[in-house]
């Protein structure tokens, strides 16, 4: 048998086996201050050239050719999406249609591009805002009956539902979805649908970047 010991780098502090083989552990009540590499918050807008700097509004004619609406690798960071926000608003939407619109004909799809693997497709024909909601399984529970999953606006106002897409719900990723900086990784919704009728639609991701 060989005796290992465990030790910092002073050699004062050891790692104690306890009696049945487990480990103890400390946690602390602030995070690590002398890591090599630091994480920042990241949030952006899905947009029509995949930058923070483009077109953030789906509200487009995507029936003949499809849109993409998407956040792209940058150069010198890696990104990690974690949460996904959507925001589809119009006055007197209900599940069964797409805001207020009739059942889309083609749907929405969602879709990760990524380098090594290729083309991965998440979910498509989303066609209604309860198809949209399945897909946020973190949806806020707004509302009840005919208003469930949705903020209701009074008046005029363009009623809203909120899917929230958690993808380490979804996927079990522990940090998020990595867009690997220096590739063209991308994570991307395609409007197949004309939706300019629609009061308002967007798109936000949030994560963080290394």
């Amino acid at each position: 048998m060989v005796d290992v010991q465990i030790v910092d780098n002073s050699g004062d502090k050891k790692l104690k086996l306890y009696e049945e083989g487990e480990l103890g552990v400390v946690v602390h009540a602030h995070p690590p201050t002398d890591e090599a590499i630091s994480s920042y918050p990241f949030s952006q807008w899905f947009t029509d050239d995949g930058t923070s700097a483009g077109a953030s509004d789906l509200r487009v004619d995507g029936s003949t050719t499809g849109q993409a609406f998407y956040i792209a690798a940058q150069t010198e960071r890696d990104i990690y999406i974690k949460t996904i926000s959507v925001r589809i608003s119009d006055n007197a939407a209900v599940l069964n249609k797409f805001g207020a619109l009739t059942a889309l004909t083609n749907g929405l799809e969602f879709r990760y591009k990524n380098d090594l693997i290729g083309d991965v497709l998440i979910q498509d024909e989303m066609k209604t805002n309860l198809d949209v909601i399945r897909l946020g399984l973190s949806s806020p529970p707004l509302g009840d009956g005919s208003s469930a999953f949705r903020a209701d606006v009074s008046g005029s106002g363009a009623d809203t539902y909120l899917p929230f897409i958690d993808l380490t719900l979804m996927f079990g990723f522990p940090w998020g979805l990595r867009l690997k900086k220096g590739s063209t990784d991308r994570l991307e919704f395609i409007v197949n649908d004309a939706l300019g009728g629609l009061d308002g639609f967007d798109i936000k991701g949030f994560g963080i970047q290394l």
